[in-house]
């Protein structure tokens, strides 16, 4: 049994990683360091300010491999493959908004996008750069989820 690796005070790896496509396809997606430093620098900018302003948050997906990122229909440049972008699951639409405005308003992002698809699921998806003058601070409150569309 691996031992399980703690990226920061609220956040382990295997929330990142776990994936019932990756389970189902027998797909192994475990990260190299560069990722798993990629992801605990997420969590430390962008996840824990969040944590602590609302409480414990689930990961729907955080660092994806080449093979499970073609899988669930991820872009092809997608910054899950570096780790530096998690997909937040949210409870309902005015929490999500709550986060969104959190996020946008304290911390250094890259990407934020309250996300959903043709089913009606919503998330958030967050990236961050390591090299923070590199965050764009893009944010867009409704935006389409392309290809297979699934957090």
């Amino acid at each position: 049994m691996k031992q399980e690796i703690k990226l920061t005070e609220h956040f382990m790896l295997s929330e990142f990683t776990r994936s019932a496509t990756a389970e189902r396809m027998h797909i192994d997606n475990t990260p190299q360091p560069e990722h798993i430093s990629n992801l605990r620098n997420l969590c430390s900018e962008v996840l824990e300010p969040l944590r602590r302003q609302f409480g414990p948050i689930r990961i729907n997906s955080g660092y994806r491999c080449f093979a499970l990122n073609e899988a669930v229909g991820g872009v092809g440049n997608s910054c899950h493959l570096r780790g530096e972008a998690a997909d937040v699951y949210i409870p309902d639409i005015e929490t999500g908004r709550r986060y969104y405005c959190f996020l946008v308003a304290h911390t250094n992002y890259d990407q934020l996008l309250f996300e959903y698809n043709r089913r009606g699921t919503v998330w958030i998806h967050i990236s961050c750069k390591q090299e923070m003058a590199l965050n764009r601070h893009q944010a867009f409150p409704n935006y389409p989820a392309t290809k297979g569309g699934r957090p």
